[in-house]
């Protein structure tokens, strides 16, 4: 059902995304999907959380440097972006533009966690770079910084994340997490 939910999704956009249709697409009955969502938005929240984790996973390779696996991050979310969990993030997000349930559940739901793993991974990353803790307030603050670009790309341009956009990015914010946590002598 979720796989339906994507795939309906991409094919036909937010508007014409129906439980008829999901449940046709899925071979099940409206009722089956009724028991487990409320509604599509609710089904679409489901199939962000369990396809974006995987996606968005934070990974670090010990043999690359911290440029290097900022950077693979970031390729990870552009390519995120264009799959279809991504159009379902920029789906929920416009719908919730105008329905403030649907942006009160992705806030308290995908985009927190999501914030979470970033701001985690983020820190385990810097950590090894500046070989010192980063205060949360400026992680938060390099986290928008680092992730921003990107969706900014995305959500207002409906253009692609480009490499140079990736790489500009990473170089930046980690020249500003040098800056913000010099190495202690």
């Amino acid at each position: 059902m979720l796989h339906a939910a994507d795939d309906l999704l991409v094919e036909r956009g937010f508007a014409g995304l129906t439980i008829e249709g999901i449940a046709q697409r899925a071979g099940v009955a409206k009722q089956t999907i009724y028991r487990w969502w409320k509604s599509k938005v609710d089904i679409l929240l489901d199939t962000l959380a369990d396809d974006a984790r995987e996606a968005l996973q934070w990974r670090t390779d010990e043999a690359a440097g911290v440029e290097e696996n900022l950077a693979a991050q970031l390729r990870r979310v552009a390519d995120f972006f264009e799959a279809p969990a991504g159009r379902v993030l920029q789906a929920l997000l416009g719908h919730a533009q105008l329905e403030s349930d649907t942006a009160a559940a992705l806030r308290a739901g995908f985009l927190k966690e999501q914030r979470e793993r970033d701001v985690a991974g983020l820190r385990d990353l810097l950590a090894r770079d500046l070989e010192r803790a980063v205060d949360d307030r400026t992680l938060g603050h390099l986290a928008d910084l680092l992730l921003g670009p990107l969706y900014y790309r995305v959500l207002v341009f409906g253009a692609p994340i480009d490499e140079e956009l990736v790489d500009s990015t990473t170089r930046l914010v980690l020249t500003l997490a040098r800056e913000a946590s010099p190495k202690v002598p």
